[in-house]
């Protein structure tokens, strides 16, 4: 399986094309940050597949976490305009494969149809140690990597995915550890806005990459707004799905907890690759 290395990414960009079969574009500058673009045939952040994520309390292929729609079985469209949430980066570890990969992200879409337009920090392990950014992607665009954006472990992160109309999005993901804050507002003609998510990922390339020991991941703050109202993970006004990490017919490589007693925190806990 051919595999993308993260710090590569840089000089290989020219060998890539973009989704619509052009080069990604060069990197650019917004609000003071260098954004390089991940082309389309890198790694991205997506629901995997197979198997789809639809058993309540079920598993997925490469997602750990919470999603909450209308009604999980026949999601409302429309319903999600703003989904938040804070996590604290972890320290990630080495394990058995040289190159090991881990996001932790908020977004809307992507349980139960094809878009997902989210923001979030990467953890990686490579053999020269680990690697700390923050991203956001429009999928099925190709994201973006933050590049003088600080990811450091024990950084305290928000995040915020908000739908401001007009097929607009506006994505925040904020270090309050540092102080430093970034904004963008980006278009998708295609996004449904059914579903809320809060996610750690072993991000995709050709198949699911390796996921990066990163110990256990501690979501808080965590809510999102339905038909206009806002509430946490837990509200009963919504369904919401816990999400185990799992190879099909195989062990849990991350185990999701059960909600806070708010319903707005929850952590997540690697167990192998």
């Amino acid at each position: 399986m051919k595999m993308l290395i993260r710090y590569s990414w840089l000089a290989l960009l020219p060998l890539f094309a973009g989704p619509s079969g052009s080069p990604p574009q060069d990197p650019t500058t917004q609000n003071g940050f260098v954004l390089v673009p991940i082309p389309a045939s890198a790694v991205h952040h997506r629901p995997q597949a197979v198997p789809r994520i639809r058993n309540r309390n079920g598993t997925s292929g490469n997602w750990a976490g919470y999603a909450v729609a209308s009604n999980l079985d026949a999601p409302l469209s429309g319903a999600v305009s703003e989904v938040k949430g804070t996590w604290i980066v972890p320290a990630v570890s080495a394990s058995e494969s040289g190159h090991t990969y881990s996001s932790n992200w908020i977004g809307i879409d992507g349980y139960s149809d094809n878009t997902v337009e989210q923001t979030g920090t990467e953890q990686d392990m490579t053999p020269n140690g680990p690697v700390y950014y923050a991203w956001f992607e429009m999928y099925p665009k190709f994201g973006y990597r933050i590049a003088n954006f600080p990811v450091e472990p024990g950084d305290t992160i928000f995040a915020e995915v908000r739908y401001v109309g007009n097929n607009r999005f506006s994505l925040t993901i904020s270090n309050l550890t540092r102080n430093v804050s970034f904004p963008t507002t980006q278009r998708s003609n295609k996004a449904r806005r059914q579903s809320a998510e809060w996610i750690v990922e072993a991000p995709y390339s050709g198949g699911t990459l390796p996921l990066a020991d990163f110990g256990k991941d501690s979501f808080s703050e965590c809510s999102a707004t339905l038909s206009g109202r806002p509430g946490a993970i837990g509200d009963s006004n919504w369904q919401h799905d816990e999400i185990n990490m799992a190879d099909p017919d195989g062990p849990v490589k991350a185990q999701t907890s059960a909600l806070s007693s708010a319903g707005t925190g929850f952590s997540v806990t690697w167990q192998h690759e």
